[in-house]
């Protein structure tokens, strides 16, 4: 009788399921929430690995919730119709045409173009704002730019720009709780009736902590914090943070990001991750393997 020995990448797969056994287990009803933007949204082959990886979550028991972003694509249209923009310190500065226009983006094409990825990819998915059932309530962002021509801080009217001060979870659980992936376009309502624009991160950020997630990632074009010899650093806390940033590790477009990381920390969340969403199936690196494969951060740093 001939034995024949079992093919390698077959026992790699078996190995990799194995390695992955203890973390199905300790996330199975758990939430995760998804920060989506950055170049992977235009890459189909990015796109396509981005919701298998979203549909095999919530096929292992967790409860991934995604909040998505579309600057870029907001700019295009601006730029179609003839409007043209201006930001102060990263944030668009949002009038009430560019509001119209940045909502209709969000939460109209993005938004669908999303759950349909999701629904082709075998999973269920809803297309929400933060204006659907209360969900965030928005307050007006104010900015105070530096002159340096005057030496002083002048303040900046960015328009219908928001930041989030309350999330009402009850619209995520109930989907979550129905097997449905909730999908969140990060426009919000004021009190005085208006609609604000909000910067996906925060708007991720505050949606994460309301929900108490297990891991909040930030998908982005970067492999996550480097040192100054350009390696990864792959765990840190909010004292290592507050170290890189006072020695100018940390800077430029990394700082609002660790920002929004340690802020969600801070507010209940278990660890946050920076990830690079141009790594195909990035997240599932980094949740099922010992390695990882972004920039985690928790109250107290861990050894990876």
């Amino acid at each position: 009788m001939t034995s024949h020995s079992p093919d390698p990448a077959l026992l790699a797969k078996a190995e990799t399921l194995t390695e992955a056994l203890p973390y199905l287990q300790r996330y199975a009803g758990k939430t995760f929430v998804v920060k989506y933007g950055g170049h992977a949204m235009g890459d189909p082959e990015l796109q396509r690995d981005f919701a298998e990886d979203v549909v095999l979550l919530k096929a292992v028991g967790i409860n991934p919730v995604v909040v998505h972003g579309g600057g870029p694509q907001i700019g295009s249209m601006l730029k179609r119709l003839g409007v043209e923009s201006q930001f102060v310190n990263g944030l668009r500065v949002t009038d009430a045409e560019t509001a119209q226009v940045a909502e209709m983006v969000l939460a109209g094409s993005i938004n669908k173009d999303i759950v349909g990825w999701i629904g082709r990819a075998g999973g269920r998915a809803v297309g929400i704002s933060g204006k659907d059932a209360g969900l965030v309530l928005a307050e007006k962002v104010g900015r105070m730019d530096p002159d340096p021509l005057q030496g002083i801080e002048r303040h900046v009217d960015l328009g219908f720009v928001g930041e989030p001060i309350a999330v009402d979870r009850r619209i995520i659980d109930t989907l979550s709780s129905a097997g449905i992936i909730p999908v969140i376009a990060p426009v919000g309502i004021g009190a005085d009736g208006h609609t604000y624009n909000i910067n996906a991160d925060t708007m991720a950020g505050a949606v994460a902590a309301a929900m108490g997630a297990a891991r909040f990632f930030l998908l982005t074009d970067v492999a996550g914090v480097l040192d100054k010899q350009g390696d990864l650093l792959t765990a840190l806390d909010p004292a290592r943070v507050a170290e890189l940033r006072a020695d100018g590790t940390i800077t430029g477009g990394m700082i609002p990001k660790i920002e929004t990381c340690v802020a969600a920390v801070q507010s209940g969340v278990d660890a946050a991750v920076i990830l690079d969403g141009r790594i195909p199936h990035a997240m599932l690196l980094e949740i099922f393997t010992r390695r990882g494969a972004g920039t985690l951060v928790s109250a107290r740093a861990v050894e990876r």
